[in-house]
């Protein structure tokens, strides 16, 4: 009789497994239903990529949009940086005078790649460039940014302009060495030329952990205004030259 009562006593054990088979199926489905952020990369030669990735910030941009290689490089040629000075600095000094923020060889690098992206883009994406060199002195120099399109203005976002590294660890030896830090960039101030074209500027210095300057270029006036020049293309086709 004790046998069978202790049978009774116990819950039966298949309920609560149905609803733990339940629960999973209803998580992978609802899982597999979430599409993943998609990432394409448009170039990449060495360390220097463009790609197409998630906007974080819009769902509206005017993606796919169309700007050929010579626009591309016209919009690039008017950017400018600039060291930031504060208002001590610029009484004794005066303002630090601005120079390209993308040299020559680098627009001939960029500028069919952000053509391409910019043509393949969705609304929901943007398209982000990284550029990278060793110096003659043997530090890494980058440019960092993202470009997206927005009706009749061109949001250009810059997180690092000619940012020098010390070089990496060789992993190859066997006494390996601490990483070397980073060198701290001093900050900067980036500005587009003519500035009638000039839309908006923006800096997130102060709240970023790392500086992001944002452009909000009227490229149709801007392109409309200025000289085109021709890109460097090959056989009709928006191949980047190799850098």
């Amino acid at each position: 009789m004790n046998r069978y009562r202790n049978n009774w006593t116990q819950p039966p054990s298949w309920p609560l497994r149905t609803l733990l088979i339940i629960v999973g199926i209803f998580l992978t489905i609802g899982c597999a239903s979430q599409p993943g952020a998609s990432v394409r990369t448009i170039y990449e030669a060495g360390l220097n990529t463009v790609r197409v990735e998630q906007d974080p910030d819009s769902t509206s941009n005017s993606h796919p949009a169309t700007l050929t290689p010579a626009e591309v490089g016209t919009l690039l040629r008017g950017v400018r940086a600039s060291e930031h000075r504060n208002i001590v600095h610029r009484l004794l000094f005066g303002q630090a005078d601005p120079t390209r923020a993308f040299r020559k060889e680098e627009i001939a690098v960029l500028a069919a790649p952000l053509s391409t992206a910019l043509s393949l883009a969705e609304p929901t994406e943007r398209v982000y460039f990284n550029l990278s060199h060793a110096t003659d002195q043997g530090d890494q120099e980058t440019t960092t940014g993202w470009i997206s399109i927005k009706g009749s203005i061109l949001n250009l976002t810059i997180s690092g302009v000619h940012l020098r590294h010390g070089p990496g660890p060789d992993i190859s030896k066997y006494e390996r060495q601490l990483p070397n830090i980073p060198e701290t960039s001093a900050s900067y101030d980036v500005l587009f030329e003519p500035e009638e074209f000039l839309a908006k500027s923006s800096s997130a210095r102060f709240w970023a952990p790392d500086q992001r300057e944002e452009l909000q270029i009227r490229y149709q006036e801007a392109l409309a205004a200025l000289t085109v020049q021709p890109s460097q293309e090959r056989d009709g086709k928006n191949l980047p030259p190799k850098p």
